[in-house]
Parts: structure tokens; C-alpha cells; sequence
């Protein structure tokens, strides 16, 4: 008990500074880069190299994270990797050929996904009864991060240098990465998660082929050895079996005892299929080693995306999720040129940020004391409904003022819209799958994302900031439609029923 207690504070230090790292990198890139060199345009080409890999190597991460035997030194090295890369490009950048630089920004991307698949250890060491609270707390880390993380590095360059904001960035990894190792975590592998009434996740196994034959009973009544006596010698034994003649049992059993023998059979590898025929041969054992192989990898790369697809309300969440941030990415350029819209200086839109920031904290820890994860799909999907009516009232604010308290408010709905998709990916996964679903869905809001930051600077100038805003709030109402279409379609079985992971 007393290691549970210990756990949550653990995992929230580190997952809390390795996201502020994560959340505040690409600020210190622009800076360092532009107190370098003067071309701010480096920094984009870093920062899309940074973001590009996280499509791949998050649901890889996921994956690996857990069936690892030891999550807790693997999810170390990772951060470690992580700060090292991270520390590394903040060096490089604008000192180094860019093509150098690009190649450090992808170690970076690689790595990074691990600040998002840490949130699936806390099934391991929460009780039921506490993860909403928990998964509460985890939404608000990232809040804090989106405030803390760019804050931090804004604040060094104003005291220090550009070149020099990257060192709290740093800083942060490396206190996060350490703290990992006070985060005790057992491997749920055959002992179910701690915390909830899941199984860990099984292991494949194949049946030994040895082990087949065994309950099949022998058609010929003289052959009343039993296998244990025939896997010592691969001929029969005349005393061991009086029923039969001597003469005549020993050219009767070689030809077929030999191929169900465990002798014989233990030089085979396993099949990769559930069907026997075939086993015996090495070009069907190399056809299906290299099968096996193939399945597994794709496995590795697709698992999570199986899993959000063939799932309903896994579903209904991805795409509404997409589809809103298919819109939010160009929230942090469509806040400058508002501010400049309202007579407020360009400086004004980072405000925004921050407001909205502050107001997704409250949310996420208001939430706590009311969410379930029972209800947590309609959270989600009237959530976007109001994130969206919330985003588009903002077009009404006539100064700064009312301007900020708008974006408080926007945060403040969007809240328990990320609590609440935690909570049902953690209450929909499979055992087993949690870490991979969760970087599966982000690497498709990344994605989604930088699809929307490019259509945002592609129709700046035709719309205007009021038309950015208004398309911005009609994406969450979009994925809040097609949410709800999906969770109400025929066929679609209440969580109840389709899955076994309910809790309140």
C-alpha cells in the first residue's frame, strides 16, 4: 500500500517535467535559432522533423512499453534518450550544417512519445476506484506543461540569451527521466494490473508438438505401451509388451511411431499455425517463421490502430478527436493575428495560449470529483460541442480583456474533454494494448494537427482571424456530429455490454 501511495506523486514529477521539456522545446528551438542566426525559417524545418517521426515511432513506443518485462527501465532509457537528443539539438541548432541538425530533431521525434505512453503505467498502480482522479491529474500535467514549458524558455531568454533558453528545457528532462526510477511498476504479465480486475496481457504460446498427440488414443489394440515408453527409444521394447508378438510388433511400430514421437518432433519449430500438417517439413517451418515474423511486425506498427478502429466507441473517439484537432492546430497562429485584429500586440496571442492553458487545468481538475468512466464517450462527444461554441463566441470579445477570459473559458470546457478520452482509452483497450492505443490516437491528432497549422497558413490571409476562429469551432462541432453518429449507429452494443474494462 504504502508503494501505491508513492506512485502517483512519482509518475505525475516525472511525466509532468518530461512534458514541460516536450511542450517547451519547440520555443527554445525558435529562439536559440533566431538568436543564431536571424532565420527563424531553420527552426521549421527542425520542428517539422521533430514532429514527423512521432507518427511511427508512438505506436511502436506504446507497443513496447507494454509487453516489456521491466517498463520502468525501459520508459528510462526512453526519457534518457529523449533529454540526451533533445540536449543535443539545442547545441547543434544553428551552429551545425541543418541536414546534422535535422538528423538529431528525428532521435528527438523518435523518443519523444514516450511523455504520452506514460500514461498508460497508472492501471498498474492505481486502484479502480481512484483513476479517475488520477487520469484527472494526468490531463492537468499537460496543462501545466503547455504553461510552464514555453513560460520557462521565454523567461530565460529575456534574463539570459535566445541561445540559452533551452537550458531549463533540458533540465527538466533530466529531473524527469530520474525520477522515473522511484516509480515502482511490476510487470502484469500473468498477474493481472494492479489496481483493476483486468488479466495482464497473455503471452502467445504454441502448443509443444509433443503435447498433441498425447490425448489421442491408439487404434491398434496390441499398442498398449504407453508414450512415455516409446520418447526413450525410438523402437519398441519386445518384454515391455506381452500382448503382442514379438515377431511381428517391431516391424509394425517404427513406421508410425516414429513422426508423433517427442524425439522426433522437438527438432521442429513450433508452427505458426494452429493446423499440424506440414510441421514436420523445414521449407513450411522457414515459411512460417518468416510469417510469424511479418505478423508481429505488423502487429507492432498497426496493433493500435486495429484496436481504435475495430472498437466502437474507440472509433467514434479517434475520429471526433481528428477531427477537432484538424482544427486546433492553427489555434497558436490563428491567436496572434486575433489579438493584432482586436488593437492588442502580437505578444497578445502567446496570452491566449496561457489563458487557455490555465483554463484546461481547472477543467481537468474540477472534472475529477463528477467524471466516470462509465459516461466518459458522451463527455468527450458534448465536450467538442461546447469547446466549439466556446471557441466561436471568442469572435465577440472587443478587447484584451474579455479576449483572454474567453480563452480561460475555452480551456476550462476543453478540460474534461482530455480527461475523459483517457479515461476511455484506458477503459476500452484490450489488455495489453493501453500504451500503444494512447500513442496510436496521438500520433493521429499530431498528425491531424499539422494538417490544420498548414491549412491555417494557407487560408490566413482569404479569412481573416474571425473566419480561423469560426473554422476552428466548426471542426470541434464536426467531430462532436460524427462522434455521436458513430456511438449511435445500429449495432452499436452500450459499453456495458461490449466490454469487459467498465468502471466507475
Amino acid at each position: 500500500m504504502p508503494a501505491r501511495n508513492a506512485a502517483l506523486p512519482a509518475h505525475l514529477t516525472a511525466a509532468t517535467l518530461l512534458r514541460v521539456s516536450a511542450e517547451g522545446a519547440a520555443t527554445a528551438l525558435v529562439l536559440t535559432v533566431q538568436a543564431r542566426t536571424g532565420r527563424a525559417a531553420d527552426a521549421g524545418f527542425l520542428q517539422t522533423a521533430l514532429t514527423l517521426p512521432y507518427v511511427l515511432s508512438g505506436p511502436v513506443i506504446g507497443h513496447a512499453l507494454d509487453r516489456a518485462a521491466r517498463p520502468r527501465g525501459l520508459a528510462m532509457a526512453l526519457a534518457a534518450g529523449y533529454a540526451a537528443a533533445t540536449a543535443a539539438l539545442l547545441l547543434m541548432a544553428g551552429r551545425s550544417p541543418l541536414a546534422l541538425a535535422l538528423l538529431v530533431a528525428v532521435v528527438v521525434g523518435c523518443t519523444e512519445p514516450i511523455v504520452v505512453a506514460l500514461s498508460s503505467l497508472l492501471p498498474r498502480f492505481v486502484p479502480a476506484e481512484r483513476l479517475p482522479r488520477a487520469y484527472a491529474l494526468e490531463a492537468s500535467s499537460y496543462s501545466v506543461a503547455a504553461i510552464a514549458g514555453p513560460g520557462l524558455a521565454a523567461a530565460i531568454a529575456a534574463v539570459a540569451t535566445g541561445s540559452h533558453s533551452g537550458l531549463a528545457i533540458v533540465a527538466a528532462a533530466v529531473v524527469g527521466a530520474g525520477a522515473l526510477a522511484f516509480l515502482p511498476v511490476a510487470r502484469p504479465a500473468g498477474k493481472g494490473v494492479p489496481g483493476t480486475n483486468e488479466p495482464g496481457p497473455r503471452p502467445v504460446t504454441f502448443p509443444e508438438p509433443h503435447e498433441a498427440p498425447a490425448p489421442v488414443p491408439e487404434p491398434r489394440p496390441q499398442a498398449a505401451s504407453p508414450g512415455p515408453d516409446t520418447s526413450a527409444t525410438q523402437t519398441a521394447d519386445p518384454p515391455a509388451t506381452p500382448p503382442a508378438d514379438p515377431s511381428t510388433s517391431p516391424p509394425a511400430d517404427p513406421p508410425a511411431d516414429p513422426p508423433a514421437t517427442p524425439t522426433a518432433d522437438l527438432a521442429v519449430p513450433p508452427p505458426a499455425t494452429s493446423s499440424g500438417a506440414g510441421a514436420g517439413t523445414g521449407a513450411a517451418a522457414g515459411t512460417a517463421g518468416r510469417g510469424g515474423f511479418r505478423h508481429a511486425l505488423m502487429d507492432v506498427v498497426v496493433g493500435g490502430l486495429s484496436v481504435l478502429v475495430s472498437n466502437t466507441r474507440l472509433r467514434a473517439l479517434t475520429v471526433a478527436t481528428s477531427f477537432a484537432w484538424l482544427g486546433f492546430g492553427g489555434v497558436a497562429v490563428t491567436a496572434v493575428l486575433f489579438a493584432e485584429h482586436i488593437g492588442a500586440g502580437p505578444s497578445a496571442g502567446g496570452q491566449f495560449l496561457v489563458a487557455f492553458a490555465l483554463g484546461s487545468l481547472i477543467g481537468a481538475l474540477g472534472s475529477s470529483r463528477w467524471l466516470k468512466a462509465r459516461h466518459a464517450e458522451w463527455v468527450v462527444m458534448g465536450g467538442l460541442a461546447g469547446f466549439g461554441c466556446a471557441i466561436a463566441s471568442v469572435v465577440l470579445a472587443p478587447s484584451l480583456p474579455w479576449a483572454l477570459l474567453c480563452f480561460l473559458v475555452v480551456g476550462i470546457v476543453e478540460g474534461p474533454v482530455f480527461t475523459a478520452t483517457l479515461m476511455l482509452r484506458q477503459r476500452e483497450s484490450p489488455p495489453g494494448r493501453l500504451g500503444q492505443v494512447n500513442t496510436t490516437g496521438g500520433s493521429l491528432k499530431i498528425g491531424a494537427s499539422a494538417i490544420g497549422a498548414a491549412l491555417t497558413g494557407a487560408f490566413a490571409d482569404t479569412i481573416g482571424p474571425v473566419g480561423l476562429l469560426l473554422a476552428i469551432a466548426a471542426c470541434q462541432l464536426a467531430g462532436s456530429v460524427l462522434g455521436f453518429l458513430l456511438l449511435l449507429r445500429p449495432g452499436a452494443a452500450p459499453a456495458t455490454e461490449a466490454s469487459g474494462n467498465v468502471r466507475e
